[in-house]
């Protein structure tokens, strides 16, 4: 039996007991909220024969997606399943949990029991309360000027950031436009991205003004 095969079969019904349902053809556990998804991904990537399992959670709000899909530059085909923030549980963690390494079946049994522990403690609380609009303005743009630790791409993370902020009607947007906007330029040697993320702008400027 494969890794991955062992861990859908282990984590399964647990998951299930949660609402949390696998879809095999996107790798993932999934559960539809109000406000759009939450995702459970484990990954399996092998590095000079030894086995290292990944997993990441994380959740998609709509609205946030509906606005910066038209605008962040991302394969067509992944505009329906993009999420909204992203983190792994060892980055959740601070990284004082390592990533899960196996080489039997066994060990990955004990570690399918370590993740549910996980959760249980605190993975799905913070799956429920953090794609809301306000948490994810704080988890977006608490520090601006920092890496996020919720999103891979950080250039991403200046449109969403700015989108949530917006949606959020909080009163550092202005200051967030000319923050994200210097970062931006100084990261990116691609002429188009600065004129896509002021067209952001002013999207989100006319789009609360009507």
């Amino acid at each position: 039996m494969s890794f991955e095969l062992l861990l859908y079969q282990q984590l399964t019904p647990f998951f299930e007991q949660y609402d949390f349902f696998l879809l095999p053809e996107k790798n993932q556990f999934r559960r539809a909220t109000s406000t759009g998804f939450q995702s459970i991904i484990p990954s399996f990537n092998v590095y000079n024969d030894e086995t290292v399992l990944d997993v990441k959670l994380g959740c998609r709000n709509e609205q946030v997606e509906q606005i910066a899909q038209q605008f962040v530059s991302s394969p067509a085909v992944s505009h329906q399943d993009a999420a909204t923030i992203t983190v792994s549980i060892s980055q959740f963690n601070d990284f004082k949990i390592a990533p899960f390494k196996l080489s039997t079946e066994k060990e990955l049994v004990t570690i399918c029991r370590q993740i549910e522990s996980f959760f249980q403690t605190s993975g799905f609380t913070f799956l429920n309360f953090s794609c809301t609009l306000p948490v994810l303005d704080h988890l977006l743009n608490e520090q601006p000027n920092r890496p996020c630790q919720y999103v891979y791409n950080q250039m991403h993370r200046y449109y969403k950031g700015l989108i949530t902020a917006s949606l959020a009607h909080t009163n550092q947007f202005d200051s967030l436009c000319d923050q994200y906007r210097r970062l931006l330029v100084k990261q990116t040697h691609n002429p188009y991205e600065p004129l896509q993320f002021e067209r952001l702008i002013a999207y989100l400027r006319y789009y609360f003004s009507n």
